[in-house]
């Protein structure tokens, strides 16, 4: 069942380790914090820090085509930061929940922020102005983070064992895929170049989707809870872990990863976590 003893605990763990502020770090000239910014500043040192409501856990940065620093916190908000400082350029605050935003933000090819939250919504974002553009309700806390695929379809988990396909421009769901009993959905989608849809659940499974109909293609059992999201590789191979101790290396017919605005968490296999121009 959605919210279950297992993920209690995952919650209790990642609040351990979350961080109240954002650190960028490198070199350049002081800001108004009073941050070394020059030139010839040593590196590993900030460039800047931005300081949020409450801790920026699991919610990972995600850099727009123009620089934009887009990230969520404890606090319920999304965060648009210059980039080049510490300036907001707009917060976007999201409803009532315990945990906030720590799912980490997609960006579509328009320059839309994919965005899902402990209120139990995924929500779309103009990237420019922070004004929402639509919201998608599920039936418990998104902590997954979307992925896109080639034509615009976002994809999401939630803790109500569904995976989600929703029109990214409309809001509009296309299909769901229930996971069953205890198949919270923490991972994070990846999509291979076929549009074939992979991502773990609490259920002790990997699961290979049709990304079109919402049919499942295949599962594969691991030991243990699949917290992890997966990656795939350039020969189309999938990477996952499991809570089990082991990482999977699975064999698919995907040829690699979508040619989409944003496939997986991360935006690609390097995590740059940045739009690919």
């Amino acid at each position: 069942m959605a919210g279950g003893v297992g993920w209690q605990r995952m919650k209790h763990f990642l609040l351990m380790i979350a961080m109240v502020t954002l650190v960028v770090v490198a070199g350049c000239k002081t800001t108004p914090n009073g941050i070394n910014q020059t030139s010839k500043a040593k590196i590993g040192t900030p460039i800047w820090e931005f300081k949020t409501g409450s801790g920026v856990w699991t919610s990972s940065p995600a850099i727009g085509s123009d620089g934009t620093v887009y990230v969520g916190s404890k606090d319920k908000k999304l965060y648009a930061l210059s980039g080049k400082s510490e300036v907001k350029l707009w917060e976007f605050e999201t409803g009532d929940s315990v945990y906030g935003v720590y799912s980490s933000p997609a960006i579509g090819s328009d320059g839309t922020v994919y965005v899902g939250s402990d209120d139990k919504k995924l929500y779309a974002i103009n990237g420019k102005s922070g004004v929402k553009l639509w919201e998608f309700a599920t039936g418990s806390g998104v902590g997954s983070s979307p992925a896109i695929g080639s034509d615009g379809t976002v994809y999401v988990g939630s803790y109500d064992n569904k995976l989600y396909a929703i029109n990214g421009k409309s809001g509009v769901k296309l299909w769901e895929f229930e996971m069953g009993a205890f198949g919270e959905v923490f991972s994070s989608p990846a999509i291979g170049s076929d549009g074939t849809v992979y991502v773990g659940s609490h259920g002790f499974k990997l699961y290979a989707i049709n990304g079109k109909s919402g049919v499942k293609l295949w599962e594969f059992e691991t030991g243990d809870r699949v917290y992890s999201s997966p990656a795939i590789g350039s020969d189309g191979t999938v990477y996952v872990g499991s809570h089990y101790n082991k990482l999977y290396a699975i064999k698919t017919d995907s040829k690699g990863l979508a040619k989409s605005p944003w496939p997986m968490h991360g935006q690609n296999p390097l995590h740059t976590g940045r739009v690919m121009k």
